[in-house]
């Protein structure tokens, strides 16, 4: 007689046993280098588009009003009234100043090339005014409530019905807002938050009522790129895609964002605080 070998059951249960084990362990680990892998990515673009931005400073003595731009039509021809894809639409930045549009596009952003979108003002700093100074604003050699100004606060949030439009620079109305490509993730950033998803802005040259409407003030926050030398703590634009959010689509207190300050390169920055507080962060 010959005797037949294998796998009893309970061998059999062992090795499924083993390997669900091995799996549990591996796959989080290849989850985490894949997100790392997308955020080094995302920060390097960043870092890139600083770079062209000084570039275009540097030819024009001013930043651009956009990354990409304003969303462009063909006007003649066979495809009249519909979408420049982003990819050949000729931008502040692209072509002439970043090799690719792709630059503009963050790792997780899946929209087409002929998607548009509109954009809400982000969440303004909800801090009671006077009690978060955060410079020296009335230039008396020292940072106390007298500093933290209304006029120097930013003037809109997301709720506040007012949108980015090409002209004026601020529009109440939302048929005539400015629309963007959604490709461009550094301009504008889709979120979660407690009433739903919204697109928020993210790159604009002013946010502060005196910079948007009263044609800047010498107790402005000089942190806006529109103004004619803006401090390296100054926000160019913010990565949200990382973001985690708790069971109420609160941002939760984790370095998940990626911020761009004009001084400096990309840096991780704490989601809760950017979401709260938006252009007046520091680094």
């Amino acid at each position: 007689m010959t005797r037949k070998s294998g796998f009893t059951l309970i061998e059999l249960l062992v090795v499924i046993a083993i390997i669900s084990i091995l799996a549990a362990i591996i796959f989080p680990v290849f989850a985490k280098a894949k997100e790392s892998a997308y955020r080094s990515s995302d920060m390097t673009s960043l870092n890139s588009i600083r770079t062209a931005l000084q570039l275009y400073r540097a030819d024009q003595a001013a930043y651009p009003p956009q990354l990409l731009g304003y969303v462009s039509l063909y006007q003649t021809g066979p495809n009249a009234g519909q979408v420049i894809p982003a990819n050949q639409y000729q931008g502040a930045l692209y072509p002439r100043r970043l090799d690719s549009y792709k630059v503009l596009v963050p790792a997780l952003n899946g929209n087409a090339l002929v998607d548009t979108t509109n954009a809400v003002w982000p969440e303004p700093d909800g801090r009671p005014v006077g009690t978060a100074p955060i410079l020296d604003l009335d230039h008396n050699g020292q940072i106390d409530g007298a500093d933290d100004l209304s006029n120097a606060r930013q003037a809109y949030g997301p709720t506040s019905g007012f949108y980015m439009s090409t002209s004026p620079y601020v529009t109440s109305n939302a048929g005539n807002a400015a629309q963007f490509y959604a490709v461009s993730g550094y301009e504008t950033n889709q979120v979660k938050t407690p009433s739903g998803p919204v697109t928020e802005l993210r790159y604009t040259l002013f946010w502060t009522g005196w910079g948007l409407l009263g044609g800047g003030n010498t107790s402005d926050d000089p942190r806006q790129l529109g103004y004619q030398d803006p401090a390296e703590s100054t926000v160019v634009t913010w990565d949200s895609y990382f973001r985690d959010y708790d069971t109420a689509f609160n941002a939760t207190h984790a370095k998940r964002d990626i911020v761009l300050f004009l001084g400096g390169s990309a840096r991780a920055y704490d989601s809760a605080d950017l979401a709260s507080r938006s252009y007046r962060v520091m680094p």
